[in-house]
Order: C-alpha cells, then structure tokens, then sequence
C-alpha cells in the first residue's frame, strides 16, 4: 500500500539530513497534509509554475525540487503573485511541495556526485569535505578523476555532450595561446560555484566545472593559476540530482514495500532560452560587424 506522507519525508530527511543546510537555507516541506497517502513522486530542479501544473497532470501527490519556492521571508501566498499561484494549485489538488537544497548539495551521495556521474567521473573525494563527517564523503563539490586525459576544448565538449542542452551550453576558460597540458583531475559542484575557487586551487586539479561563473571570480582565478575553467548552466549541473534522488527513493520504497512510484521532470526550467550568435567576424572591442 501507498506511505503518508510523513513516511516519506522521515525517509528524505535521512537522504537529505535538515541539519546539513545552511542557516539561511528554506527546506522541508512547503505545503502538504502529513496524513495523506504518495502513490506518485515527481522531482525537479525548480519550483515554477509549469513544473507544478506537470505534478497536478502526472497525478503526483509529492512534488520535489531542488530549488526552494520561497527563499526569503513573504507575507503573502496571494494567487496574483507566481509564487502564490504556486501554493495554491499545489494545495488545490493536492500536491505537497518539498524542497532538497543546501542539505542535499553536502550529502552522499549528493548533487555534485550525480553530476560527476552524468559526465562518467570517478569521485575521489569532496571539495570541501563536512568536518563533522568522520567518513570524509560529505561536503560540497567533489574532487574527481577520468578514465582518460582529455584536452581542455575536448573536455569541455564531453560535457556538452553529457549534461542536458540549454541555451547557454558549455563556456570554456583557457588560454588557445598557451594550450593548458591534459585534464587527468576536475573538480566539480552542482550550482552556483565560484564561491570555491580557492578550494579548487588548493586541491591542485587541472580544470574546475560549475555554473553561474562571474567575470571578475573567473578573470581573477584563471590569473592565479591558470585553472581550465568550464561554465555551464545552473540547471543543467543540478537536473542530474533529480534521477539520482528518484533512484534513492525508489530504493527506499522497495526496502518498506510501498506502493510508490517515481517520475523526473525532462522540462527545461533554465531561464535562459535563446542564445544569438555573434555576427561580427572580428574580435577587435568596437570593430564594424
């Protein structure tokens, strides 16, 4: 027979423990009655309105996303806000939100293993391992190896190949002038991380790949070490999570005999949708087109 709901979040708490999320993180459950009974799982990056309408038109009674719905304090749930369009369908029909965010990016396995896992990387260990953890496996990033050395632009085409398409695709930072030697190590973090470049540079490996890149963090790390830099898209370095999560819990449905079934959003929710090539042929700033 199906669980409650209540069986299940115990069970994603001990996937994704609360206690591993940052202070200002917004966890948890959202919205949702704990009494009622999953049959239908649906996970995904981001909260948004079409992923909610996608949970209602799948028959999901539990919507998981990765990104939280609210962030920062409201005093609304109004449903002239999107937000508050959001909450209100959900609890229309029936769906409950919970969101995996800071908590899941530190556990093990967490967002960052499956985003080694998408690009066929050996995790060796974290990037910035969780001091309580005695085993050494928690933290954010993983520190990575590959199966073989690739160059930076033959990596860097690798992982255009094996995360999810978007608009922005696959940016590279290197130096054609001074071609970098082969990358045999890459660090890598699911989401926003040029947060960690020192922790990159400390674990000496040959390329980093991340999302959300900033041109001042990215000029600065690429003048201190000369550090392969790869920017994808925040989305696509997170969507590998929600297979790997679903599997999770499909284990754990198997393990308690429930009748629970779990499906992963393919909808591209990166807000980025178009990108226009550029026309001029020369790359002098200010040239004619």
């Amino acid at each position: 027979m199906p669980p409650v709901l209540s069986d299940v979040i115990a069970s994603l708490d001990a996937l994704w423990p609360p206690a591993l999320a940052e202070d200002w993180d917004a966890t948890g459950l959202v919205c949702g009655d704990p009494h009622a009974p999953v049959s239908r799982v649906l996970f995904a990056v981001d909260p948004v309105r079409e992923i909610a309408e996608e949970a209602i038109a799948t028959g999901a009674q539990l919507l998981i996303t990765h990104h939280p719905l609210y962030l920062r304090g409201t005093t609304t749930v109004a449903a002239d806000t999107f937000k508050g369009r959001v909450v209100h369908e959900l609890i229309k029909h029936d769906v409950a939100l919970f969101v995996a965010h800071t908590n899941a990016d530190r556990a093990d396995p967490g967002v960052s293993d499956a985003l080694a896992a998408a690009l066929g990387l050996r995790v060796t260990g974290p990037l910035v391992p969780d001091p309580t953890d005695p085993a050494g496996r928690r933290g954010l990033g993983r520190i990575c190896a590959l199966d073989r050395p690739l160059g930076p632009e033959e990596f860097a085409r690798h992982a255009a190949q094996r995360l999810p398409a978007t608009a922005q695709g696959i940016r590279l930072a290197t130096d054609p002038a001074a071609p970098q030697g082969p990358i045999r190590t890459v660090a890598v973090c699911g989401g926003s991380g040029d947060s960690l470049f020192g922790a990159a540079r400390a674990a000496g490996v040959d390329a980093y790949l991340t999302a959300d890149l900033r041109h001042h963090p990215a000029s600065e790390a690429r003048e201190h070490t000369g550090l392969t830099l790869v920017d994808a898209a925040h989305w696509a370095t997170e969507w590998p999570w929600c297979e790997q999560a679903a599997a999770q819990l499909d284990a754990v449905a198997q393990r308690h005999g429930w009748e629970l079934r779990t499906h992963v959003s393919r909808r591209v929710t990166d807000p980025w949708t178009v990108q226009a090539p550029s026309v001029t042929t020369d790359t002098t700033p200010g040239a004619p087109n």
